[in-house]
């Protein structure tokens, strides 16, 4: 699992890469905690083009890291999810509360 962290004004891009399983969820919210804890992170695009697996360790990250965002009052949105990951989203029913974009850029764009 890699996450590569990328700023932009007051918002982070996630870039996952590989599993965000039981496994290497500790790695994913280690990585954006250290980031949620600075004053000026407030949103968050999630991009899930090259995760190529994700369980429900995975989704319980996402969620606990949702909720501190919008506890700073931002935003959290997903972008290029494959197939087999959208699924596990919309199971974990977070897609009823976090928007999903195409691709990066518009994900971004919906930030404003």
């Amino acid at each position: 699992m890699q996450v590569k962290l990328i700023k932009r004004k007051n918002g982070l891009i996630v870039r996952l890469e590989g599993e965000l399983d039981h496994h290497t969820a500790t790695i994913f919210r280690e990585a954006l905690d250290k980031e949620l804890a600075k004053e000026n992170v407030q949103n968050i695009v999630l991009n899930f083009n090259a995760l190529t697996f994700m369980d429900s360790s995975g989704i319980g990250a996402i969620l606990g890291r949702y909720r501190q965002v919008k506890a700073k009052g931002g935003k959290m949105v997903f972008c290029s999810p494959n197939k087999h990951i959208k699924k596990m989203l919309q199971l974990g029913g977070l897609l009823t509360i976090i928007p999903i974009c195409s691709n990066e850029e518009r994900a971004l764009a919906s930030l404003l």
